[in-house]
């Protein structure tokens, strides 16, 4: 890769929207729900699965039901909400992440993914 093309494609990357909101993490067999809210949710599923896979996964309850079920085939992972949040300072998205969170934590019964 060029020099230009390099600069271009870092150019790029760091233009990228990033998309905030909410999403589940569901094992079938168990029916164990695990939520968590990001400033970005696009690169979630591979954030978790790539704990999962390696052993390794911070949230151990998560990472049992992934081990005793086996593994991705009983997984699935859903973004329950994208959040519109052009107008919010960061700290103003940092609390509707939260506030969003905790909206589908308590309407699905589920579970914390992370923290």
């Amino acid at each position: 890769m060029d020099k230009n093309a390099r600069r271009e494609a870092i150019r790029d990357f760091k233009e990228k929207k990033t998309v905030a909101g909410v999403y589940a993490v569901r094992c079938a067999p168990s029916g164990d729900v695990w939520v968590a809210g990001a400033p970005n949710v696009e690169p979630q599923q591979t954030r978790h699965w790539f704990g999962l896979r390696t052993g390794g996964h911070l949230n151990r309850a998560m990472q049992s039901a992934w081990n005793a079920h086996g593994g991705e085939a009983a997984f699935s992972f859903e973004v329950l909400e994208r959040l519109d949040d052009e107008d919010l300072t960061p700290l103003g998205r940092a609390d509707l992440i939260k506030a969003r969170e905790r909206h589908w934590l308590a309407a699905l019964g589920a579970r914390k993914a992370v923290g």
